[in-house]
């Protein structure tokens, strides 16, 4: 089994918790720096503009460490990677001197068209052998530590013949990349599949994750929608808990994502609050374990 990951997580920063940079939320954000850690940012918005998206984020980046989370690389397509693109990113994580990057599990485009969704795979080996040999690919030509994200799935994907958490675990480990853990998606996806969200971290490779996403979600009928448009439900923020507090794991970020529905900004700093919170108890729990048996 490779590990070269496990230790260059080691050798990763620890940003605490941030929030992702929206244009709606930017002046909030230049001036609330004592309850932000850090800013992620999504690359597309970004690569290879002027004017006032290169002031916003030239100014983000001089307030705050930045990471980076993608969206058009759609490791799960049968289209040839887009090197185009990549070249571009790599200059983007450069300039924003991001210690890592991330992107989905997903396919987002066809045909080299780029669809605007983040759509499933199907959960199978043969997606698994075709993702890990792209993973690498990337990880050779970003010469920057890599982590992938769990997305939301509304049904099973024909052809897939294990479950999700199978999926994701044998992936990891065989592309040797780490994890952002999606709280939420975990959540939506178990109650709308009919899973029970601790069993399914129980059976992920934890110890791989370097950041996490929280976010709100809404009921509609029998689903439940990953909106990014509402406020963090209270079993997400338990699930949050339970993962921070798993054997082994050390996250070194927790970010919030807000898309729609921006709410007044004491809102998201009673949030960053909140997640700050059970961040801090996570940490002292697990230094207290720590020396007690040592």
């Amino acid at each position: 089994m490779q590990n070269d990951f496990l230790s260059a997580k080691k050798q990763l920063p620890f940003l605490g918790v941030g929030l992702g940079l929206r244009t709606e939320l930017a002046e909030s954000i230049f001036a609330e720096t004592t309850a932000i850690d850090f800013l992620e940012i999504i690359p597309e918005q970004y690569m290879g503009k002027g004017g006032e998206s290169r002031e916003r984020l030239e100014k983000a980046c001089s307030l705050y460490q930045a990471v980076s989370h993608g969206v058009n690389l759609s490791l799960g397509s049968t289209d040839e990677l887009d090197w185009s693109y990549l070249r571009t990113l790599k200059q983007f994580v450069n300039d924003i001197r991001a210690p890592w990057f991330s992107d989905h599990v997903c396919f987002a485009s066809l045909g080299q068209v780029y669809l605007h969704e983040l759509l499933p795979v199907p959960f199978n080996r043969t997606t698994i052998e075709h993702m890990t040999r792209r993973i690498k690919q990337v990880k050779a030509y970003m010469e920057l530590p890599f982590i992938i994200e769990n997305t939301t799935y509304y049904m099973n994907v024909p052809g897939s013949a294990m479950s999700e958490a199978q999926f994701l675990s044998e992936l990891l480990e065989q592309a040797d990349c780490g994890l952002l853990l999606d709280i939420n998606n975990v959540y939506v996806n178990c109650i709308n599949h009919g899973l029970d969200p601790y069993g399914f971290l129980d059976q992920l490779p934890l110890e791989r994750t370097v950041q996490i996403h929280m976010a709100g979600h809404k009921q509609s009928g029998d689903i439940v929608l990953d909106t990014h448009g509402s406020s963090i439900a209270d079993p997400v923020y338990d699930l949050l808990r339970y993962a921070l507090g798993k054997p082994g794991v050390k996250v070194h970020a927790i970010s919030i994502e807000r898309d729609q529905n921006q709410p007044a900004f004491t809102e998201l700093k009673e949030e960053l609050a909140a997640i700050k919170s059970i961040y801090k108890n996570a940490t002292s729990a697990a230094l207290s374990v720590k020396k007690a048996g040592a």
